[in-house]
This record gives structure tokens, C-alpha cells and sequence, in this order.
């Protein structure tokens, strides 16, 4: 369980701190490259799910919230119990991993509303601003800035419905945690012949003393039956 909570501990710890220096030192839209064109730092922030997507305004991203607490309480107590039967230490880690990024996206939902101003594409936000956050308690936006658009091109004619459009991979801005949820859960589905697997049905039968049993029986002179 330690183990768990220090994994716990450093995705957390740099996805926040990657988070707030983002938060209070860009403006939207604004974008530092890493790599040339292929790795870049692009400010967003999203309103609803991960990788951008949206869900159904203030009352969906506040019944997500509540959800991912739901999630985040379900992943520590399985993760305590995973601990306590032994398992393999691989799989206690996808759901460290998992819980990793739950909590960090969590915490910007929670706070950053109440604790920054608005960002805009003009302006930096501002910490602790005179006025107050810019939204209420689980209602803030989740700070993306990671964006590799590696591969652009244009679609074939011949493809259905697409033909001759423009295209990009990959489109979608995250961030850290979002990164640590997907790597943990498509380790458990790529392993999860490995992680759940039962016992093997065909065991070798070794005998025991209750295994045996007398007989009286005149035919059998007293040897000894299997039960």
C-alpha cells in the first residue's frame, strides 16, 4: 500500500505542479514548443471530460465530479484490499495509476474555480483574485496542455465521407492525468488474462490422511478406500 500511495504521491505532485505554472504564467491558446511542431505545451482548458470532450454543461461536469469521487473512494479501498490478498504489485499499480489521475483532474474541478480568476486569451489568470474565483466548488476547468499533433495530411478521395479533408493526428490536448488513466487502464485490459486469471482447473490430486478411510469390509480384509 505504501508503494501505491508514493506512485499515488509523484503523478500527482507533477501533474499539479505542471498544471499551476501553466495556469498562472499562459494565457489560452498560448503555446510553448517542445519538440518542433510535433510536441507542444498549448494552453486549454476543458469543461467537461478528458482529451476535451464535452458533457452536458454545469449540471454534467458537476454529476462527473461526483462521480469521479464515487470512483476515486471505490480505487483506494480496492487498492487496500488488492494489497492485503498480495496480488501482483503490476496491477496494484494500474490502479495507481488510475487513481493518480482521478485525483488530479478532481482537484482542478474543486479548486481552481474558487482559487484563479478566469483565464482568457488576453489575460493570465490570477491567483486569489479580490473577486473571487471564477466558478464554484466542483464546477472549475481541468488544465490541458499537452498536444502532439505528430501526423497531418489530407484524407484520399476514395475514403468514405472524409475524402479529400484535412486530418490530424493526434488532435486531442491532455494532460498528465489524463495520461496516467489511459495508461492504467489499457494495461489492465492488454494484461488482463495475466491479472485475473483462477486458479487451474486441472490440480494434482495429493492424498491426505482424510483422504483414506477403513473399510470392515470381510472382501476388502480392512485396506484402505479412497473417499
Amino acid at each position: 500500500m505504501k508503494k501505491s500511495l508514493w506512485i499515488v504521491f509523484i503523478i500527482l505532485a507533477i501533474d499539479q505542479s505542471l498544471k499551476l505554472w501553466v495556469k498562472s504564467t499562459m494565457t489560452l491558446g498560448q503555446e510553448i514548443p517542445l519538440a518542433g511542431n510535433w510536441a507542444i505545451l498549448h494552453f486549454t482548458e476543458n469543461n467537461g471530460m478528458a482529451f476535451g470532450m464535452q458533457f452536458a454543461g454545469d449540471y454534467g461536469k458537476l454529476f462527473l465530479s461526483l462521480f469521479r469521487i464515487v470512483a476515486v473512494a471505490f480505487l483506494i479501498w480496492y487498492i487496500n484490499y488488492l494489497s492485503k490478498t498480495k496480488e501482483k504489485f503490476s496491477l496494484i499499480f494500474c490502479f495507481a495509476l488510475i487513481l493518480a489521475g482521478a485525483l488530479g483532474n478532481i482537484l482542478d474541478s474543486a479548486f481552481y474555480g474558487l482559487f484563479f480568476s478566469a483565464s482568457t486569451y488576453y489575460d493570465v489568470a490570477r491567483v486569489f483574485p479580490y473577486e473571487g474565483g471564477y466558478s464554484g466548488f466542483l464546477l472549475g476547468k481541468v488544465v490541458d496542455m499537452l498536444y502532439f499533433p505528430i501526423l497531418e495530411g489530407t484524407y484520399p478521395s476514395w475514403v468514405p465521407f472524409w475524402g479529400g479533408q484535412p486530418f490530424l493526428f493526434f488532435r486531442p490536448v491532455f494532460n498528465i492525468a489524463d495520461s496516467a488513466i489511459t495508461t492504467g487502464v489499457l494495461s489492465l485490459i492488454i494484461f488482463q488474462r495475466s491479472y485475473f486469471r483462477g486458479r487451474p482447473k486441472n490440480q494434482d490430486f495429493e492424498p491426505n490422511e482424510e483422504s483414506f478411510e477403513y473399510s470392515d469390509d470381510e472382501n476388502t480384509g480392512g485396506s484402505p478406500s479412497t473417499k
